[in-house]
């Protein structure tokens, strides 16, 4: 039985998993700060404060919830350009 966890523990694509999600979890403090540092300041300065954590329809604070969604949609055009330039590197090196 130990064995067998060792060769489930260190087969190749359970130590490349490990090593994605350490890797992810780097990466997504380099994304947050440039979402929280960069382009919502940017957002700031076009449309006035990037913060609708107060905005409330009728009772409902809708706010949070709009933060979260333009959050996502910056995160994600920014992780889809990063991914698209690292592609074109990958193509270039080949």
């Amino acid at each position: 039985m130990i064995s067998e966890l060792k060769a489930f523990l260190f087969r190749g694509d359970v130590l490349a998993l490990a090593v994605a999600v350490i890797i992810a979890g780097a990466f997504q403090k380099i994304i947050d700060s440039l979402v929280a540092d960069v382009i919502m300041p940017i957002i700031g300065m076009i449309a006035g404060t990037p913060d609708f954590s107060s905005m409330m329809v009728g009772n409902v604070l809708i706010g949070n919830f709009l933060n979260a969604i333009i959050n996502f949609l910056i995160v994600g055009t920014a992780l889809f350009i990063l991914i698209k330039a690292a592609g074109k590197k990958a193509e270039e090196v080949k």
